[in-house]
């Protein structure tokens, strides 16, 4: 039996795989102590997306070797860029995912079975439904560790979602390094089906959250992912589909598997079938190839989709990668282009939460927030606050309906509707 110690840094797809680590620990009979310098093994699990996480990752690896024993390094940077650690001088245990258990002692650790307890973060189940991608892009390092997609059938994964709303999830997000490509690798598109089925076929009051799909994989089910979303309350009206420029000279110099019509295509169709919905996406800004011309088409595309929530990264050099040997652009030059971009997404956010106010929503309370404050999500995924919730009986878990009352540019402020008393029968005179 060991003590262990676990971080993560990343993605949502990243703790999920953390909790599965720790489900079979537990079930091996180890257990989690609070720090490293109480752990006969700690473990951690890395992220690779830009250059300033990676020394993260490395310092904070260095670090952890002095604390502990013995240190396994897993996820995305130690697959992809294991010799990082190793040229640091870092004594540790590069190990795939699923091999981590296992390694903890020696080998004897078992693979979890279906009894294993699902694994919660607080009302929130986090359910990875496949691990890779089936993309080629030319920046990304993360696929040299994920590998192409593998997806477990829609039978097993519904069971998994039935697990975790009967262990209490009020919240289900469907993950994976792109959900669009589920189902891909053994010749079908399952995600419509998927999300059909949890909803339909597990009893109980939760909402679903679809998470990261790339608009290449999404271009060819939109219209039975749209009619999806339309037909189930439970889900989420809200998409994550990133697609990184509005100039198809650098999306194809990125290897993407889709050109702006085609993202077009898809907000078109999502804006048919929902009244009120959350479209996320995500820039690069300063790809080496990218020409003044080609930024003002990310920043024409921006303004015509209007997109509620927006990720904008400047492009950083992974090692390993093809855009790698490619000469950047200045570090200046970013710097505007961010700039820029930053403050367009700003305004349309803001204007989105703007109208807001004064609306009525249906809401469910995820987690506890600062003070007296409890975090909820409405049914298209934006953030609501509802303060002095211990006044309103408010806690996570909850469904109330709320009145939105101001925001604050990327969240809304909100009371919860006062129940209107049942009308008294007349009495006779």
């Amino acid at each position: 039996m060991a003590r262990y110690h676990i971080e993560t840094y990343g993605c949502t797809s990243n703790r999920g795989e953390s909790r599965a680590i720790e489900s079979a620990l537990r079930d091996a009979g180890h257990y989690r102590v609070d720090g490293p310098e109480e752990a006969d093994v700690a473990i951690m699990n890395t992220c690779t997306v830009v250059e300033k996480t990676e020394r993260n990752m490395l310092r904070r690896a260095k670090e952890l070797a002095a604390e502990t024993a013995d240190l396994i390094i897993t996820g995305c940077m130690a697959l992809a860029q294991g010799n990082d650690f190793r040229e640091e001088g870092i004594d540790a245990q590069i190990l795939h995912w699923d091999d981590v258990p296992a390694a903890v002692t020696n080998g004897e650790c078992p693979t979890p079975g279906p009894g294993v307890e699902p694994v919660l973060d607080g009302v929130v189940g986090i359910l990875p439904i496949a691990r890779g991608c089936m993309s080629n892009c030319s920046y990304c390092i993360t696929k040299f560790a994920t590998g192409r997609v593998d997806s477990p059938s829609v039978d097993e994964n519904v069971e998994k979602a039935r697990a975790l709303v009967h262990a209490g999830a009020k919240e289900l997000r469907i993950t994976g390094q792109d959900t669009g490509v589920y189902g891909w690798d053994n010749g079908d598109r399952k995600l419509p089906e998927l999300l059909d089925r949890i909803c339909t076929e597990i009893d109980g009051e939760f909402r679903v959250r679809v998470g990261m799909a790339n608009p290449g994989g999404v271009h060819g089910i939109r219209e039975e992912l749209a009619a999806v979303f339309a037909r189930h309350d439970k889900l989420y009206n809200f998409i994550h589909a990133p697609v990184q420029s509005g100039s198809d000279e650098v999306l194809e110099h990125m290897r993407r598997q889709h050109r702006v019509d085609k993202f077009r295509e898809i907000v078109e169709t999502f804006d048919r079938e929902l009244d009120y919905w959350t479209l996320s996406t995500d820039f690069i800004v300063g790809y080496p190839t990218e020409t003044d011309a080609d930024h003002e088409r990310s920043m024409e595309l921006l303004r015509e989709v209007r997109p509620e929530k927006v990720n904008v990264t400047r492009f950083s050099k992974r090692p390993g990668t093809d855009a790698a040997d490619l000469k950047g652009l200045g570090g200046t030059l970013k710097k505007e282009r961010s700039k820029e971009m930053s403050e367009a997404k700003m305004d349309i956010v803001a204007a989105a939460y703007d109208e807001m106010v004064g609306t009525e929503r249906e809401v469910l309370v995820v987690e506890e927030g600062t003070g007296d404050s409890v975090k909820c999500r409405d049914e298209a995924y934006r953030q609501i606050i509802v303060q002095n919730a211990t006044e309103h009986g408010l806690e996570p878990g909850d469904f109330a309906r709320v009145t939105v009352t101001a925001h604050q540019t990327v969240y809304a402020f909100a009371e919860p509707v006062e129940a209107q008393p049942e009308p008294r029968e007349p009495t006779a005179a």
